[in-house]
């Protein structure tokens, strides 16, 4: 544990570090900046404060799926250097060892994912295409696609870190709409990178 001597007062930083991730985690479930303040016994600027501090950008809800890909660390880290929210990407070899569970297992996990997926304003797709059209109706989402190339991909194949940079540079340039879905703007600059997929909401 590292102590802080400050005056005639000892301050733990591991205090410090455990309160604000208390702080953020009640944010980030959606209580409000006063609620939260009350909660921990801190003014609601302090709360503010937090946030302002931390912030790595604002804009849309994005995630990054893709299979089988060859290069997956350097995917995560471009994913990471945009500050994506939720990344999932998969070697061949991962990918079969997810198959080789069980029926049950693997199916809860689909939808889990599918679930979770769903809540996001925009999805980057890397697969093969058959893959990319079928995820895309079953999201009703948003889907910003790279071809890996023709089903089925059985084999690893290395993401285009520049296209996938060019990609997410566009998404993260366009603001989402007050709604928190993805407005015409962003459509645009995700077809001037030529990646658009239009959704098929009913």
């Amino acid at each position: 544990m590292r102590l802080y001597r400050i005056g005639d007062k000892v301050v733990s930083a591991e205090r410090v570090h455990e309160e604000i991730t208390r702080i953020l985690e009640d944010r980030e479930a959606g209580a409000t900046q006063e609620e939260v303040a009350r909660q921990h016994g801190v003014q609601r600027s302090f709360v503010s404060f937090l946030e302002s501090l931390g912030e790595i950008r604002r804009g849309a809800r994005i995630g990054v799926v893709g299979f089988p890909i060859a290069n997956c660390d350097e995917v995560r880290a471009a994913a990471e250097r945009h500050a994506v929210d939720f990344v999932l990407v998969l070697s061949q070899s991962e990918r079969e060892s997810i198959e080789a569970g069980s029926s049950a297992s693997i199916f809860n996990m689909l939808l889990d994912t599918l679930a979770d997926l769903r809540d996001f304003d925009v999805v980057v797709l890397l697969a093969s295409d058959w893959r990319i059209k079928t995820i895309e109706k079953i999201l009703g989402t948003e889907v910003v696609s790279i071809n890996l190339g023709p089903s089925p991909l059985r084999a690893d194949v290395e993401v285009d870190i520049a296209e996938l940079d060019h990609v997410l540079d566009s998404i993260m340039n366009t603001p989402a709409t007050h709604r928190g879905r993805v407005g015409t703007a962003l459509r645009e600059a995700a077809d001037l990178a030529g990646r658009w997929v239009p959704s098929r909401k009913s």
